[in-house]
Parts: structure tokens; C-alpha cells; sequence
């Protein structure tokens, strides 16, 4: 039996240790929920509704427990995984809100009876967590697949499993009906083996690569719904701007908040050929120097913490010394950061005009700039990459605005805002490998559910009338 030990990056302390569940433990978790589902799904929505208040309301009592959490296994400060947990209790009133708008139910009367627009829910839906929000991200899945009549078989990521595990402690505190909720601990052979169980859906945020895997898997089997929400090599125009150092707060907070663990992050900043361009990048990077990474508990509050293990840091120390072998100029180089554990890295920020460089998305705060003739040509690079999950622009000129958003493509797109904006009540989802045209958040409710058309009437009649071409 495989071991699971979930340390805190930011000092090496234990936070959580058990072991893995066994394929015929997953097995059982699906069948449990098999089992659940005809009831739960049968049940008066009214119901639904309580239970996932009361869910709700254990979330409230256990916010700052799971706030503390959250930081001790990841490592994020403490004032981010306080905005986490909030967010856990308010998807609940947004998921209700959504459901109603976008898969309720609706009547229409017709010469026969009534046309009725109904939702039923898939099955049995298995949610892969991430481990940069933990918390929210899978709760972004979960709440919304209860509503709809959903039960759920949920397997955190192994990075993140107190978490996890706390939220399994909260569903069995709102005393939800038994198989209606279940979680499985493990890495990836536990999740391997949730996908070969016989589900009906799959919910998960993580890496473009896990989620072309899962396509090339479940291609021959239309049965099962597929929601993926994957990351992003997202590019950051700033355009016409007069004020560079306010440029670049928002350039820092697209690419460094989470210590750029956000698949929302930009990637990429975009700026003119010249001096103006030039002025961003410098205030950029001084911005940059003034950041703060430190463990989540120290005084006063860090700007952010480490990346989620020493692994992580290597590996994105390692793809960032690629770009610079093959000729990126350094502008801020990465490393250390003040003796603290391997986890912690400094902020980067690279010159890649005219290098190529990999499409690919680094998870942690390091910035590549590219410098660009004109905003046809700024538009163009922006739009040069397989991604499509967020994009910005930061200008003083509303014209420019809209040729931008005309012609980017990205499915969070924000204007003198950081790419990482984002609001429950509005769908978040990319294009091309950032996801598959099933965004979460508010539209969540479109893949928990399938529409069912029905023409209806109250009693048997004769419609010989109707039938043409009869003797």
C-alpha cells in the first residue's frame, strides 16, 4: 500500500499522512456512488438545495481551519487561502444561482399540451483536484454536480491531501446521504485507476497535458462527459499606456500573485519596440524587486510563498534556463530566496524577442517579455500560442480596446485588469488545449447536467388527422 505524506513547502513540516487508496478501494467509492445516485438524483431539488447549505454552513464554522490548512500545504499566504475558503462558501449561493438560469426548467403551452425543457443530471462524476487551489477549484465542480443530481467520487491532488480530506470531514458533517460524496486519496495510479471504474462524467483542473490525455482516452467512449479546465501560456499586451509604473501593477499581479501557480498568469508581456516600451519593462522589473516571499505565517504578510514543492521549483528553474541557452536575455534572473527552503524562487523576467522559445506554460513567476513593431503585430503574437485560456490588455485607448477583444482569442480576456481577474458568477474556460468549450464557474451547471426536450400532452388522443397521405 502506497504511502501518501503531504509536507508544507515553506519548512518541511508533515501536515498530513495516510495511505493511498487501492484500485478495489476506488472500485468501491464508484460503487457507492452508483449505488447513491438513483436516489439522490430523484430527490426534490428543494432538497439538494439544504444539503449543500448545510455543507455551507460547515464550510463557515471551519473557514479559518481551512484557510490555515490550505497555507501549511501549499505554502500561499495566508491572506490568499482566506479569499480560498470564502470562495468555497460563496460558490454555494452561485451555484444555485446558475442552476436556475442555466439549467432549470421551463414550460411552454402548444396546441397539444406543452413543450418542457428539463435537466437530468449524468451519473456519477469523478473531480480531480489541482494543488494551487485546492479548496475552491474542486468545490467549483462538486457543488455544482450535487445540485444538478450528480453524485461525485473525488480524488484530491496528492500534493494537497488535508485538504481533501477536510473537505470530505465537512460533506459528512452536513450528513449527506451516504455514497453521495466520496473521496479517495492517491496520486497518479489512484486517479488511473477512478477513470477505468465506470464514471459517468470527469471534472478537472490541472495541466494541458493531463487534459490531452484524458481526450486521447475517453475518445472512443462519448458516453463520458468530459470538463476540462487546463492552463495557459497567456499573453499581457500593454499598449498606449501612459503611465508605466501603473502598467506595471497590473503586469506584477497577472504574473507573480500565487507565486505564479494560476493558470489565469500571464506568461507573456507584450510591449512596443522603443522607449515606451522599455519604460514598462524597467518598472516592471523594479516592481518586481520589491516583492516579498516568505512563509505563509510570517509578520508582516508575504506577497506569496514557494512553489508547492522543491520538485516544482527545479523543474521550472530547468525549462527557464532552456529559454536562456537558446537566447534569452536576462532582465531579472531567478534563484534562491534568502536562504529559505529549495521551494522558494525569486521572481524572473526574461527577453525572448526573436528567441524561440518553447509554447509552453512554467508554473511560477517568471515572465517573458516580447518587444513588437506595431499592435497588429502585438495582437498576432498574442494570439501565437495552442492556449487560449486568458489574455489582457493594458491601454489608455478604448479604441484600442475594442480591436482587441475583437481579435483575441482567449476566454478570459480583461482590459486594465490583471489576466488573473475572475468572478463565480461569470463562466472561466479556454480555447484549444486550455480546455475543451466547457468552461467552470457560472456554466459549471451545463456540464453537471444533459437537456431533455419533451413534448407533452395530458391524454391519449386520436391524431389520425395529422397523418398525411393516408387510404
Amino acid at each position: 500500500m502506497t504511502r501518501l505524506i503531504s509536507t508544507d513547502p515553506a519548512t518541511g513540516e508533515t501536515v498530513w499522512e495516510g495511505d493511498a487508496a487501492t484500485p478495489a478501494q476506488v472500485q468501491g467509492a464508484v460503487d457507492a456512488a452508483r449505488a447513491a445516485f438513483p436516489d439522490w438524483a430523484d430527490r426534490p431539488r428543494a432538497e439538494r438545495i439544504e444539503a449543500v447549505k448545510r455543507y455551507q454552513a460547515v464550510l463557515k464554522d471551519r473557514a479559518d481551519d481551512i484557510a490555515r490548512t490550505i497555507s501549511r500545504e501549499t505554502g500561499k499566504a495566508l491572506w490568499e487561502t482566506r479569499t480560498e475558503a470564502a470562495s468555497m462558501i460563496g460558490k454555494v449561493d452561485i451555484s444555485i444561482r446558475a442552476y436556475d438560469e442555466r439549467t432549470g426548467e421551463r414550460s411552454a403551452e402548444t396546441g397539444f399540451g406543452r413543450a418542457v425543457l428539463r435537466h437530468r443530471p449524468h451519473g456519477v462524476a469523478a473531480v480531480l483536484g489541482p494543488f494551487n487551489f485546492p479548496g475552491h477549484l474542486p468545490n467549483g465542480h462538486i457543488v455544482p454536480a450535487l445540485l444538478a443530481g450528480d453524485t461525485v467520487v473525488f480524488k484530491p491532488s496528492e500534493e494537497t491531501p488535508a485538504i481533501g480530506q477536510i473537505m470530505a470531514e465537512a460533506f459528512a458533517a452536513a450528513d449527506l446521504p451516504t455514497g453521495v460524496v466520496n473521496v479517495v486519496q492517491g496520486g497518479r495510479e489512484t486517479g488511473a485507476a477512478l477513470l477505468d471504474a465506470g464514471i459517468d462524467a470527469l471534472m478537472f483542473t490541472g495541466s494541458g497535458a493531463a487534459g490531452a490525455h484524458f481526450r486521447r482516452k475517453f475518445a472512443d467512449d462519448p458516453h463520458v462527459i468530459l470538463a476540462l479546465e487546463l492552463g495557459g501560456n497567456n499573453p499581457l499586451v500593454v499598449w498606449d499606456a501612459a503611465d508605466a509604473q501603473a502598467a506595471a501593477g497590473i503586469v506584477l499581479q497577472s504574473a507573480f500573485v500565487t507565486t505564479g501557480q494560476r493558470c489565469s498568469c500571464a506568461r507573456r508581456l507584450i510591449v512596443p519596440e522603443g522607449p515606451q516600451g522599455d519604460a514598462i519593462v524597467e518598472a516592471v522589473a523594479a516592481l518586481a524587486d520589491r516583492i516579498v516571499f516568505a512563509p505563509w505565517n510570517s509578520d508582516p504578510e508575504p506577497y506569496g510563498g514557494p512553489l508547492i514543492s522543491e520538485r516544482a521549483a527545479g523543474a521550472a528553474l530547468t525549462a527557464l534556463q532552456q529559454r536562456i541557452d537558446a537566447g534569452a536575455r536576462v532582465i531579472r534572473a531567478s534563484g534562491p530566496v534568502d536562504n529559505l527552503p529549495g521551494a522558494f524562487v525569486r521572481p524572473a523576467i526574461i527577453d525572448v524577442t526573436g528567441v524561440n522559445v518553447p509554447d509552453e506554460e512554467i508554473f511560477a513567476p517568471f515572465l517573458s517579455v516580447t518587444r513588437v513593431a506595431s499592435f497588429d503585430a502585438a495582437i498576432a503574437a498574442a494570439n501565437a500560442t495552442r492556449y487560449g485560456l486568458s489574455a489582457g490588455l493594458v491601454s489608455d485607448d478604448p479604441k484600442t480596446w475594442d480591436r482587441f477583444i475583437n481579435r483575441i482569442r482567449a476566454g478570459v480576456v480583461n482590459f486594465n485588469r490583471p489576466t488573473t481577474g475572475a468572478a463565480g458568477d461569470m463562466p472561466f474556460g479556454g480555447l484549444g488545449a486550455s480546455g475543451n468549450h466547457r468552461p467552470s464557474a457560472w456554466y459549471a451547471a451545463d456540464y453537471c447536467a444533459y437537456p431533455v426536450a419533451s413534448f407533452e400532452a395530458e391524454a391519449v388522443r386520436n391524431i389520425e388527422g395529422e397523418i398525411k397521405g393516408l387510404r
